[in-house]
């Protein structure tokens, strides 16, 4: 018997043994195969392997206004992720945070209570873990869901750190498999401010990394962007790891020119103007005389389906026939070439002139004679078509060679995307060139872009110098210094100081003249405009028909000019004072108002010295609106020492529906609005003038008012 087990214990034995001298027998024949038979082909994969490298896309610098308030920058956002097939989820430990978990997403997310997310979750649970057991007809398993989206939106880093925290999130994540995706996006802090002038990032087709599209985005790219970086594979004991070997770049940080105060004026006026004229869209530079930096852009085009405005096509940069603006620019030719010499001596006009067998006309506001101070008062046709006739009529080509030599059709290079230049066609001397050099001279027949024409005005504010209009400040890294774009002429003088002086008082006379063309519109008490008026007309097709391109171009104050501004609107439903130079004279009467032209208003000054009432000066005191505060009203007329003021009654308590809100400032309109349940949209700036949701109608709790403000 012992000798039986004993032969079976040694068959055993000598099984196992052989099985075990088989597979080292296996093991060493395929090190021997590997390392030597195959040895070159696996040193070749494993070279590959290492030496590939990854590009590490670099941190895309920021875009700053002015003083340095960010305007567009990177964030990080995250989306976070469950994966259901983690092997340290318990069904118990889901089942007993759920509730909690529900609760606090609720309270994170309420467009669903918490029995809702409940549901939601368990059932998209169970729908994930059912699909991955399927095996369909075809033979093909179910697939698996490992990245289930807790949110259909991504989250700031701080509400991402508020869900780490939830229950059940917050356990380790081999015990509940949440993690997270990582996503860097382009923010503009103020929406849509300037925003077509700073532009969009995104891929395109040649590449994968994010670059500009457009607008300083684009145009400053190559600096915004920085540079790659590289990450290449090494091996650790523990496998095979990406390590970065060169580090990236992060792009410059740009500062521009953009005030954001005036920018939020500028885009404010220019929208209350277009709404209120039914304009299709709208285009409005502010520059510093001095260095030409831009403070202010705005692009505003009509929303076909609501019929509110929003940031369009950058029309500042595109070339428009101008109007009688331009005609401002051939007065100057007229100046530097000695055409004109005294500003008071009339010239024959008439109200018909037949020139290269067509007429031209100034009806009807003709004139027997004008003087050249008066042609650009009156804005007469006539008079300016002369004017460059009298030199350039034997050669209608030498008008365009003068404006090139003054430095027009340079380039800006501003940095703002699809910027042109002017477009003056290259005249012969055939009757048709001879009648295009008069509607060249007096704004037809070429096409300027506004922000070439407000250069041209800048330069007449400027004393003659030319500078440059220019949209980039600063380049900097970490916060260091890198370079300070310095101011940069187009040309040094483009007039002579003494004709530019000339050209400011014509202007002058085209707001405040008895017949100046904007006098009705422009002339204020407050700020001293100068400048004029232009005209086009146009249709659909951007051929001549009934629409009206209408053009404001200026500068103030006038004595000390320090802002240069043109307006530009399409199919307005009034002149071109009326609405384009409206937006510019708010836009001026806005910085007054805030101090911003160096001559704050003083609410106390005698401004109305020499008219007695019993014996004594009677002061100009401000006009006090309704207030819902009687301490705040007394606090002000006290400290403003106001007096004899008359205070608008507060509107009536409205019982039932929606309030009444007309003569109050808009802090205390939405108090109480949003206090009725009412959601409140407004637009321009003041006291409330109109509500769309008239007093004591009835209405629902989370309707929209519409609120109209304007100053008196």
């Amino acid at each position: 018997m012992r000798q039986n087990n004993k032969r079976h214990i040694l068959v055993r034995y000598g099984i196992v043994v052989g099985f075990m001298l088989l597979f080292s027998a296996i093991i060493v024949w395929d090190l021997f195969k590997t390392t030597t038979l195959q040895g070159k082909e696996w040193n070749e994969k494993a070279n590959s392997v290492l030496m590939t490298t990854t590009a590490i896309e670099p941190e895309r610098g920021k875009l700053l206004a002015d003083n340095g308030t960010v305007i567009a920058a990177n964030l990080q956002y995250y989306v976070p992720r469950i994966d259901w097939f983690t092997g340290g989820i318990k069904e118990d430990s889901l089942m007993k945070d759920i509730g909690p978990l529900s609760d606090s997403l609720a309270a994170f997310d309420p467009s669903m209570t918490a029995t809702e997310w409940k549901k939601k979750i368990l059932e998209d649970r169970k729908n994930i873990l059912d699909e991955a057991k399927k095996v369909y007809p075809d033979g093909k398993k179910g697939k698996k869901n490992r990245a289930y989206k807790l949110f259909p939106y991504m989250l700031t880093h701080k509400e991402y750190e508020r869900i780490r925290q939830f229950p059940f999130l917050r356990r380790d994540k081999n015990k509940n498999g949440f993690y997270y995706e990582k996503h860097s996006r382009r923010i503009k802090p103020y929406g849509g401010l300037a925003a077509r002038s700073i532009g969009n990032v995104g891929q395109n087709e040649k590449s994968s990394s994010v670059h500009g599209h457009s607008g300083l985005e684009m145009a400053l790219d190559s600096l915004l962007y920085g540079q790659p970086g590289e990450a290449k594979n090494i091996q650790l004991t523990n496998g095979i790891v990406s390590a970065e070997s060169l580090p990236a770049v992060k792009g410059y940080d740009i500062t521009t020119t953009i005030n954001v105060h005036l920018q939020d004026i500028v885009e404010n006026e220019l929208n209350d103007m277009c709404l209120e004229t039914g304009a299709v869209w709208g285009t409005c530079v502010l520059m510093e005389v001095a260095t030409g930096e831009i403070k202010a852009i705005s692009n505003l085009e009509r929303n076909p389906t609501t019929g509110e405005y929003v940031e369009g096509v950058n029309h500042a940069v595109l070339g428009y026939e101008p109007g009688s603006v331009v005609k401002t620019i051939s007065m100057m030719v007229a100046l530097e070439d000695g055409i004109v010499n005294d500003i008071e001596q009339p010239i024959p006009t008439g109200s018909d002139w037949m020139y290269a067998g067509r007429n031209i006309s100034d009806r009807p506001h003709g004139a027997a004679t004008r003087t050249p101070r008066e042609i650009i008062e009156t804005s007469s046709n006539i008079g300016m078509a002369k004017l460059i006739v009298k030199d350039y009529g034997n050669n209608p080509g030498g008008f365009r060679k003068r404006l090139e030599e003054m430095g027009f059709f340079d380039p800006f290079n501003t940095g703002i995307g699809g910027e042109m230049v002017p477009n003056f066609p290259v005249l012969g001397n055939k009757n048709w060139d001879k009648l295009s050099l008069t509607r060249q001279a007096y704004g037809y027949a070429t096409t300027i872009p506004p922000l070439y024409t407000l250069a041209m005005y800048n330069a007449i504010a400027n004393d003659g110098k030319f500078v440059r209009p220019h949209l980039v400040k600063k380049l900097s890294r970490e916060g260091e210094p890198d370079s300070i774009i310095p101011v940069t002429y187009i040309r040094k003088q483009v007039c002579s100081p003494e004709n530019a002086r000339k050209l400011r008082l014509m202007l002058h006379d085209v707001v405040w003249g008895d017949h100046g063309t904007a006098r009705h519109w422009v002339k204020d008490s407050c700020v001293e405009i100068a400048g004029k008026t232009g005209t086009a007309f146009t249709n659909a097709s951007g051929q001549y028909g009934a629409q009206k391109r209408l053009a404001f171009c200026g500068f103030f104050p006038y004595d000390k000019p320090k802002y240069s501004c043109i307006v530009l609107m399409l199919g307005a439903d009034r002149g071109a004072g009326a609405c384009s130079g409206m937006v510019l004279k708010n836009i001026a009467r806005k910085m007054y108002a805030r101090g911003l032209l160096g001559l704050t208003p003083d609410y106390a000054t005698d401004n109305n010295k020499g008219k007695k009432d019993k014996n004594k000066d009677v002061k100009n005191y401000p006009t006090l609106f309704a207030s819902m505060n009687d301490n705040a009203t007394k606090t002000i007329k006290k400290s403003l020492g106001v007096k004899n003021t008359h205070r608008y009654a507060r509107p009536a308590k409205v019982e039932k529906g929606v309030p009444d809100v007309v003569g109050l400032n808009i802090r205390e309109a939405i108090k109480l609005l949003e206090d009725a349940g009412l959601i409140v949209n407004f637009t321009g700036s003041g006291m409330v003038t109109g509500q769309s949701l008239s007093a004591g109608s009835q209405y629902a709790r989370g309707q929209h008012i519409q609120l109209r403000l304007r100053n008196s």
